[in-house]
């Protein structure tokens, strides 16, 4: 009987229902969109003050703004110098920042809830009152362009760099750094300026979750952000995304490397999509993970790679799907070779039920654990109401994973993923790589690790 058990795993138990507060939700008088959901778990509060602008939204002529904003906003206010602001929050074994992403513009905070009423004053301080300190200015500036010159050094950003303009051509999405030139052109005055348009009340959502009074929260925000003045929104981004014009190969040589990055690319789908829950399992299938068909084809079959995945990037306006590897130089083309070989399975041949239920069942399973912190939970409210997802999302995930089909696997992998329009980026040694790189794509482009495509192919 004892053997029997050790050899028998015991049943799953059954699931727990996702089930969280309903969110309180208001507006202030100047459009500042207020959500608040209080839980009690945990003495701690999370904040979000979130803008619908960002890395695309850098005006013509100063790419970098956006970003090198977020950067400088803890840097000195009105009351604090960077180094008394930091001194606070650590006394408070708090967090406060800002960042920046393709689409939107981020402060975010946590503390205790005790010291919640601290920590929306400095809020207020970096997000109102910034003053962008000239040293700090020129400390950046100097920081930003050294660690350019490193990123130029790194295979995976010369591969994402040139993954971008293929898919993106001359959109905003295409950008994934500022160049040096641009910002040795930030300045204290653009920075202040750029501040007041684009951080406005009537263009963000402030969230709040945790332990916290909602009445006595609201109360509190309004009293440090009630005042705000109300702006223009940027005017949303007109720039055409290129046609799909077939295959093609890019080559950025790094002469003497002995492995290649490999990324085959091709545009997909922005993230509001009737899609996304078929996309999602048929990209966990594919490749995910760790037990996923190209991971275990190219790494575990054929010992190219010590990994190689897919990974889908859906943005507001677009997104684009990837599938990436790091390989031997000598065993490119055939890298190449088995990618293809898996893009048209996963498009031409239904899946099996136990590869389905397995996807389904690391999605399902790893969806709680992501909002198991107080932080991963706010994270997914906010994505829920920056990218206007249904009100019941977060609850109805798992029964919306588990309700794909092995047909409409296979429907989303022929809708996104494309091999015959997909570009082909190696960063290699090209003498190595291009005649392997040759048998994909009717000519192999070859660039410069600075980005600049080379004239004597």
């Amino acid at each position: 009987m004892d053997q029997e058990l050790r050899n028998s795993p015991p049943a799953p138990l059954a699931p727990v229902a996702f089930d969280i507060s309903k969110p309180f939700e208001t507006a202030l008088d100047n459009g500042l969109r207020v959500v608040i959901v209080e839980s009690k778990r945990l003495p701690i509060v999370s904040f979000r003050l979130s803008f619908h602008s960002g890395d695309i939204d850098d005006p013509q002529g100063n790419i970098g703004l956006t970003s090198a904003m977020t950067n400088l906003m803890t840097e000195g206010t009105d009351n604090y110098t960077s180094l008394q602001l930091a001194e606070k929050v650590e006394r408070l074994g708090a967090s406060l920042s800002a960042n920046s992403s393709y689409d939107f513009t981020t402060v975010a905070a946590s503390s205790l809830s005790f010291y919640a009423s601290s920590m929306l004053d400095m809020m207020a301080e970096i997000t109102l009152r910034p003053t962008f300190p000239e040293n700090e200015v020129d400390l950046y500036r100097r920081n930003t362009v050294e660690h350019l010159k490193f990123q130029r050094s790194q295979p995976p950003f010369l591969a994402a760099e040139q993954a971008a303009r293929a898919i993106y051509g001359d959109h905003p999405y295409a950008r994934v750094s500022p160049t040096p030139a641009d910002i040795e052109k930030i300045t204290t005055a653009a920075l202040k300026k750029f501040r007041q348009q684009r951080l406005i009340p009537n263009n963000a959502i402030f969230m709040v979750v945790g332990d916290v009074d909602r009445d006595e929260i609201l109360g509190q925000i309004k009293e440090r952000f009630g005042d705000w003045e109300t702006g223009s929104k940027p005017e949303p981004v007109n720039v055409e995304l290129p046609s799909a014009n077939g295959s093609r190969c890019i080559v950025v040589d790094r002469s003497g490397s002995a492995q290649s990055n490999i990324v085959i690319a091709n545009r997909a789908t922005a993230r509001l999509t009737a899609d996304y829950f078929p996309i999602l399992v048929m990209n966990q299938v594919l490749g995910a993970g760790a037990s996923s068909r190209v991971f275990m084809n190219l790494r575990e079959e054929k010992g190219y790679t010590y990994g190689a995945y897919t990974r889908l990037d859906l943005k507001r306006l677009a997104g684009d799907f990837e599938a990436t590897a790091e390989v031997r130089n000598d065993v490119t083309g055939e890298s190449l070779k088995e990618f293809f070989y898996e893009l048209e399975r996963i498009r031409t041949d239904l899946v099996g039920d136990e590869e389905l239920a397995d996807a389904k069942n690391f999605l399902t399973g790893v969806f709680p654990i992501r909002a198991e912190t107080q932080e991963g939970l706010t994270n997914l409210l906010l994505n829920q109401k920056l990218y206007g997802l249904d009100e019941d999302y977060l609850q109805a995930y798992r029964s919306n994973v588990n309700a794909v089909t092995a047909e409409q696997v296979l429907d989303a992998a022929k809708k996104y993923v494309r091999p015959d329009e997909a570009s082909i980026i190696i960063v290699g040694d090209a003498e190595a790589v291009v005649p392997a790189a040759a048998e994909y794509a009717p000519s192999v482009e070859i660039y410069d690790t600075e980005g600049s495509m080379r004239t004597d192919n």
